[in-house]
């Protein structure tokens, strides 16, 4: 006779990374009347579902886009499984496609909520910069053949810094009841062919990063002068900044909760 208890439920939290190239964005999709749209979260949490053997609804911190990619997204779900925590992550991992990965699995306190609790999260978007194309890579950035000035760009990208309305730096119909967004930092750094454009923020209106760095390009080509930021965050007018660039040069690089 077996006396061990059965295990309780739990809440769980994931850090996880995923190619968002083959995907139609993170958040779960089903059309009328149409199959289920291939999603990450479809795919993890149906995942969950066969190695918990039980129902599971996995929360995801941030509604990534089709063709965004993710190296820190992060996810909670409720289960109660006897799996120890240690080998968690490997036994979601053995049964998850090959462009998604569990990075770490943690226990969570119960109220812990990866939407509600985010406080910080910093994006990267990525613009391979040479003449030659990113054959290799050409899913993962923006291929810009153009030079680009970074002091131009980092003296534009500093104006962003701090509390302001980002409504000119939004797509239309962005569902937002406000616009004011606090910028903790923004810089374009050069690594090789590559040059990277991080931002970090208490949240991000919908295309917000990359219409930014759609405009930190046209300042970097000289299109646009610097100040250009100053009259976007003046008059939050979305015709005078820059072109929404393709999704795959974003990556979510981590969300922080403390």
């Amino acid at each position: 006779m077996n006396d061990s208890a059965p295990p309780t439920t739990r809440r769980y939290k994931l850090v996880l990374a995923y190619d968002g190239s083959a995907y139609h964005g993170w958040q779960k999709q089903h059309p009328p009347d149409a199959a289920p749209l291939r999603t990450v979260q479809q795919v993890v949490e149906d995942t969950l579902i066969r190695v918990m053997r039980q129902p599971v609804e996995l929360i995801g911190a941030s509604r990534t886009d089709a063709g965004v990619h993710a190296e820190g997204q992060v996810a909670h779900f409720d289960a109660a499984t006897p799996i120890p925590l240690e080998r968690m992550a490997d036994a979601i991992n053995s049964r998850l496609p090959e462009d998604v990965e569990v990075r770490q699995a943690e226990a969570a306190d119960s109220g812990f909520h990866a939407i509600q609790h985010a406080l910080h999260k910093q994006y990267r978007y990525r613009v391979f910069n040479a003449s030659h194309r990113p054959l290799g890579v050409r899913h993962m950035v923006y291929h810009c053949w153009h030079g680009l000035d970074l002091a131009r760009m980092n003296d534009a990208a500093g104006r962003l810094v701090g509390t302001h309305d980002f409504e000119g730096f939004a797509a239309a119909g962005h569902g937002r009841q406000t616009t004011v967004r606090t910028v903790f930092g923004c810089q374009a750094t050069r690594h090789g062919d590559c040059v990277d454009i991080t931002i970090e923020g208490d949240g991000f209106l919908y295309n917000m990063v990359r219409i930014i760095a759609g405009t930190l390009v046209e300042i970097g080509r000289s299109r646009f002068e610097i100040e250009q930021i100053d009259r976007i965050l003046e008059t939050t007018e979305r015709r005078l900044a820059g072109p929404t660039l393709p999704p795959n040069g974003l990556t979510l690089m981590w969300i922080r909760y403390e």
